[in-house]
């Protein structure tokens, strides 16, 4: 094996750069495969320095545990409380919602929310079906599968990715009724460029890159992952599904129409959404909660006590004190009240934490001030009285890809096979995300009806019994979807450090915001912090 990196190491280092120019990031993955140069399960790197406090930490040292107030009950608040209480800390949680799992959201039928412009939607789903209006997805090697196993939540696969969902780029020439197979669009992008790639390997354009080995390796991987002819062209093959399947006897399937030209798929866009299969954060297979992502949430307040869990507490001050802090929230029925405590882990938005009477001086409330707006996202669950997608469609979960402004259209991973069925008719951000916002919930259904008919037919709005939406900044004490830390900025080392007796935590204390993963994270980290500091007292 050539290991020289100063001969054939940085040609193939060139090689992949002028792959990757023009290439989706699955392309640049199996090419780096087939010459060698994919890191192996060995090589992913691990970073989870967590040592969790223990009871026996206070017991053979002679120190006795704290009180903590924690604010916030979605998965960072909770987490954090979970691991204090189990090492023997006083917890008390303080929730402003109704309800405990912040933006792990599970909507059914009978729930109701009021959006910060008194706007209210009452669900009417049926029983059994809901709608995941939140965090919607686990990947399995995100810690927050070590607490469903912890907790003994039962959860079960998310199906992220279907090869038989739909591709539907209006703007690059898709017509109603044409949507295109995900199977199909990924057949004929990776055949011509294989096609073009092999076109290069054997004119000589790469001669300079690879060795006579390489290029001998890069072809059989071409020639296997485009489905090539022979002679090296691309027609076209099984791989890209049929109009009508193979069955027994003489019938031998009728094959799908095409494929297009190479200046047509290109045009065509589809090869933007195969990236997420690698996708480090995405990558199947993932998983899911049974019953909605917020039942990981109802087994964290069994373990801490439903005692110990106040909602429809808003907090208005947290103060630092010669004691500890001081923590000043309104209780449900009106009145004023205060806990003082010796620590505070606070799991809030940032954005709200800015509006409270607090004491930890001007330094920290800029640091807050770079995750005090929200991201927009936005969520519509429609329920069916049949499950069309499944037995007319053939699509059994997965996600229907687009870029018109529903953006991603989620098929359920639960229910298979019973009558009635939940899609998420459109999971958008940015500037589609306000612009659903803006409307009635009616009107965002009436919209999200008329766009997916384009792509499932008419059954899509004659079948439809009900629907449900979220704007995530119109959601009161939550205000937005997510904040992406600056992990290099001085401030956010900054709130790593806290505020006196003061924590943070969150998703966007983490390397990875918007995930439940992040949440946890971050909440073991100031649990870490506060208990170190508690130790060295």
């Amino acid at each position: 094996m050539v290991t020289d990196e100063k001969t054939t190491g940085v040609s193939r280092r060139n090689f992949l750069q002028a792959v990757g120019v023009g290439s989706s990031a699955g392309v640049m993955f199996a090419t780096m495969g087939a010459v060698g140069l994919a890191p192996t399960a060995a090589a992913q790197p691990r970073n989870e320095s967590w040592t969790p406090p223990r009871g026996s930490d206070f017991s053979l040292t002679g120190r006795s545990a704290k009180k903590v107030v924690v604010v916030g009950a979605g998965p960072a608040g909770l987490a954090t409380a979970y691991e204090l209480q189990k090492a023997g800390y006083r917890v008390t949680v303080l929730e402003a919602r109704h309800r405990v799992g912040g933006r792990t959201l599970t909507i059914r039928g009978g729930d109701a929310e009021t959006d910060v412009n008194g706007v209210t939607q009452k669900a009417q789903f049926a029983d059994g079906v809901y709608m995941n209006a939140g965090a919607g997805r686990i990947a399995q090697w995100m810690v927050t599968m070590d607490y469903l196993r912890e907790l003994g939540v039962p959860y079960e696969v998310f199906t992220n990715a279907n090869a038989d969902a739909y591709l539907y780029n209006e703007r690059s020439g898709a017509t109603p009724g044409n949507p295109v197979r995900y199977r199909t669009a990924k057949a004929d992008v990776f055949g011509y460029t294989s096609e073009l790639l092999g076109y290069a390997t054997d004119q000589g354009a790469l001669d300079q890159k690879l060795t006579a080995a390489d290029k001998e390796n890069l072809r059989a991987f071409l020639r296997s992952w485009g489905s090539l002819q022979a002679d090296g062209s691309y027609r076209g093959g099984s791989n890209r599904g049929y109009a009508v399947y193979p069955s027994a006897w003489n019938e031998h399937g009728t094959p799908l129409p095409g494929p297009g030209s190479v200046s047509e798929v290109l045009a065509s866009k589809v090869g933007q959404y195969f990236p997420f299969e690698i996708n480090w954060e995405q990558s199947m297979l993932m998983f899911q909660p049974k019953g909605g992502m917020d039942t990981t949430y109802d087994y964290f307040v069994k373990a801490i006590g439903k005692q110990n869990v106040q909602l429809s507490s808003p907090v208005t001050a947290v103060k630092n004190t010669p004691r500890g802090v001081s923590v000043t929230y309104t209780a449900p029925n009106g009145k004023a009240r205060q806990i003082d405590a010796d620590f505070a882990v606070v799991s809030a938005p940032a954005g709200l934490m800015r509006r409270w009477d607090t004491n930890w001086g001007p330094d920290v409330d800029a640091a807050l001030g770079e995750f005090a707006v929200g991201s927009p996202a936005g969520k519509i669950g429609l329920q069916y009285r049949s499950r069309f997608w499944e037995d007319d469609h053939r699509i059994y979960g997965g996600i229907t890809e687009t870029d018109m402004d529903l953006a991603h259209v989620w098929y359920p991973s639960y229910g298979y096979g019973e009558r009635r069925g939940l899609v998420v008719g459109y999971y958008n951000t940015g500037a589609n995300a306000r612009a659903y916002a803006d409307m009635t919930p009616r009107q965002r259904e009436m919209r999200a009806v008329e766009q997916g008919v384009k792509i499932h037919g008419e059954k899509y709005r004659t079948e439809l019994e009900s629907s449900f939406s979220i704007a995530w900044h119109k959601v009161p004490y939550i205000e937005g979807a997510w904040a992406y830390p600056n992990t290099q900025s001085s401030r956010f080392k900054l709130l790593q450090q806290g505020a006196g007796n003061v924590y943070f935590a969150g998703d966007w204390m983490s390397e990875i915001s918007a995930w439940q993963h992040g949440a946890f994270w971050a909440a073991r980290y100031a649990v870490q912090a506060l208990h170190a500091r508690v130790m060295a007292s």
